[in-house]
């Protein structure tokens, strides 16, 4: 019985450890570059984990990482709000290795601030 525990025990560690390698925490972007910039939102998708937008950025299309849904239509933030044209203001930290790819702080919307982390 103790060896059937032991067996199931390091079975969740390993499928806990799996699913890590698909998690992008803040350690990927590299937070001492702040990209504080206004753009206009190209394309966006309000869908977990993750809201997503592509804006452009220095003349490129840049994919945004922004906060799980539920967070932002906490914090007032709706899908409505971020869908194409909208114009932003973007405070946001670029990946470490993946060019065109940012994770943002916050966002301003109309002028007003919605705190994503």
């Amino acid at each position: 019985m103790n060896y059937l525990k032991q067996i199931s025990l390091a079975m969740v560690c390993l499928l806990c450890l799996s699913f890590t390698f698909f998690h992008h925490g803040w350690a990927d972007y590299d937070q001492k570059k702040v990209l504080d910039f206004k753009s206009t939102i190209e394309e966006s998708v309000y869908e977990n984990p993750h809201a997503l937008a592509k804006v452009k950025y220095k003349g490129k299309l840049w994919l945004v990482y922004l906060a799980p849904t539920s967070r932002m239509t906490d914090r007032g933030l709706t899908a409505d709000m971020i869908k194409k044209g909208t114009p932003v203001r973007l405070v946001a930290y670029p990946h470490k290795t993946k060019k065109e790819e940012m994770r943002a702080e916050r966002i301003y919307v109309d002028t007003v601030k919605y705190e994503l982390r």
